[in-house]
């Protein structure tokens, strides 16, 4: 299983398939399937039977995930970067490659 270098609150930037430019901050991320949840990125309408919780039924819309290859981290600043890792003291620190800040 490998490490993935986007963590969940980060904001990301699609940069391949269906969604391409559109940002968003990563909700939840998948580590065994390697992908992520991005707040209003790839909607996708599901039909709900109706339930206790739901008594309509009906279409909801909802985020579908998107593999981890296709969003790039973004900066402050707000332009798209590569991760890697440092050390600053004995602290482990993600770092835009791009800009040098810590992330």
């Amino acid at each position: 299983m490998a490490k993935l270098k986007i963590k969940t609150g980060d904001t990301v930037k699609v940069i391949a398939g269906d969604h391409k430019g559109s940002e968003g901050t990563v909700q939840k991320v998948l580590i065994e399937k390697n992908k992520a949840i991005v707040e209003g990125v790839n909607m996708v309408k599901k039909h709900t039977k109706p339930s206790a919780q739901n008594p309509q039924g009906g279409i909801v819309e909802k985020e579908a995930p998107i593999n981890i290859s296709n969003l790039s981290l973004l900066t402050s600043k707000g332009e798209t970067t590569r991760v890697g890792y440092r050390m600053e003291g004995d602290k482990k620190v993600r770092f835009s490659k791009k800009s040098n800040e810590v992330l």
